[in-house]
């Protein structure tokens, strides 16, 4: 047993020795802002205070920059191509905070994800492409599947009968229909390695609000339109899909956004 005991602690050394550098890391942070605080009157503290307050002024007018541009676009339901990276960034940084405050005001966290996924949507589809965009991959989530079904279709999704019992032989339908890939993946780690295998140039993305979201800031710089599941049977059990929202979405590549 105490040989197990140690086995462990040596396995979970390397998280243990990152919490050991983070409280070190903080202890010096804390310890240089106090050293700036009270010995600002140094010609060297005077030039660090400028930088750090400076940085953090461009930081502010970025995020501000692109929260302004963004309740423009969402308004006026036009881009601004210019800023569109800037909104992207300032959505992804105030993102975590946003859901925290959400939380606390006591909103439920699907409900901010899903406003985050349609803001994300609506940053995708105001951008304009230089042509239609070819390579676009439908990526599912297993639980879409009828749940006694006896057939793989993460490894393959050609393994599918097409029985009709689920929404997966629909997908595949629409995938054969304008050329798109289809994949079924079971989680975030399988989704990632769907996206560094097929090298898509967009991803229509189908799941729940935590797994978009994440999705979403995961595969950042590539167009990903998410589609929320529908969960009557409660969640990552027998989930449906609105088809006419992902058909709708493959539409909106292939003919390059707007014009």
């Amino acid at each position: 047993m105490k040989a197990d005991s140690v086995g462990l602690l040596m396995r979970k050394r390397l998280f243990i020795g990152l919490l050991a550098i983070s409280l070190l890391f903080l202890i010096l942070l804390f310890a240089g802002a106090w050293w700036l605080v009270s010995y600002r009157g140094l010609t060297i503290n005077k030039i660090i205070l400028a930088l750090i307050t400076a940085a953090a002024a461009f930081l502010l007018l970025m995020l501000l920059t692109g929260l302004v541009a963004m309740v423009w676009s969402l308004w006026r339901a036009r881009t601004i191509p210019p800023l569109h990276n800037i909104m992207l960034s300032a959505t992804n940084i105030l993102f975590p905070l946003a859901v925290a405050i959400g939380k606390g005001l006591g909103l439920g966290e699907d409900r901010i994800k899903n406003s985050f996924i349609n803001v994300s949507n609506h940053l995708v589809r105001g951008r304009n492409y230089p042509r239609p965009l070819n390579r676009i991959m439908i990526l599912a989530p297993h639980c879409l599947q009828w749940v006694h079904c006896p057939h793989k279709i993460t490894i393959d999704v050609g393994n599918c009968r097409e029985c009709g019992r689920c929404p997966v032989s629909t997908l595949l339908r629409l995938a054969r229909r304008y050329d798109v890939q289809l994949k079924v993946v079971t989680g975030g780690t399988s989704a990632r390695k769907a996206v560094k295998d097929v090298k898509p140039e967009a991803v229509v993305a189908i799941a729940c609000e935590r797994d978009l979201t994440s999705g979403i800031q995961d595969i950042a710089g590539l167009p990903v339109i998410g589609v929320v599941n529908e969960r009557p049977e409660g969640p990552c059990f027998n989930t449906r899909v609105d088809y006419a929202k992902v058909e709708e979405a493959i539409q909106f590549f292939i003919k390059g956004g707007l014009k």
